[in-house]
């Protein structure tokens, strides 16, 4: 795989993962349980898949345009 195709890789992982977080959240908030063990579980569960997703995004360091030896 290339290096493109391992960042995508990963990234989709950590995407569905927020995903699958934040649509349980959103479930939840429909449902009126705001509150309780559940609510707990699934907002840091959220706020855990975000936290890895951006820390995933920004610890990335990207190749100027036509640089293809930049240290990835």
């Amino acid at each position: 795989m290339t290096t493109t195709d391992d960042f995508r890789f990963h990234a989709h992982e950590l995407i569905v993962d927020l995903d699958a977080a934040t649509t349980e959240m959103m479930q939840l908030i429909s449902a009126h349980q705001l509150s309780g063990p559940e609510w707990e579980r699934v907002t840091q569960w959220q706020h855990d898949a975000y936290e890895r997703w951006m820390t995933y995004l920004n610890a990335r360091s990207y190749p100027e345009s036509g640089d293809t030896n930049a240290p990835h």
